[in-house]
């Protein structure tokens, strides 16, 4: 079955950087877009990241096609069946549980991981 675990997830000044990790499974990895949602308290689940291989060869992950919110940069390893969310200069307003999300007939999503940014 289709399993995506987050974590990277914590406590960080305005200003720092996190990296999130998404560990997939149970699904052909390569050959999905896979996304990074975030959700604070009282707002809708909004899109963070994209990153779309359609065409690129399996181990030539540079050549994705990412979308991606300014400071931020998703990137994935094909081998190892990850993909990540780098985020930099995080402000207050980056505060959120981050997902990570495949669309294989439906949405899947992981457990969450969460991000605080405060001094």
């Amino acid at each position: 079955q289709v399993q995506l675990v987050e974590s990277g997830g914590g406590l960080v000044q305005p200003g720092g950087s996190l990296r999130l990790s998404c560990a997939a499974s149970g699904f052909a990895f390569s050959i999905y877009d896979m996304n990074w949602y975030r959700q604070a308290p009282g707002n809708e689940r909004e899109l963070v990241a994209v990153i779309s291989c359609i065409g690129v060869s399996t181990g030539d992950t540079k050549k994705c096609a990412v979308t991606v919110k300014d400071r931020f940069t998703i990137y994935r390893d094909n081998d190892k069946k990850m993909v990540y969310l780098q985020m930099n200069s995080l402000k207050p307003e980056d505060a959120a549980v981050y997902y990570c999300n495949v669309q294989i007939m439906k949405d899947y999503w992981g457990q969450g991981t969460q991000v605080t940014v405060s001094s």
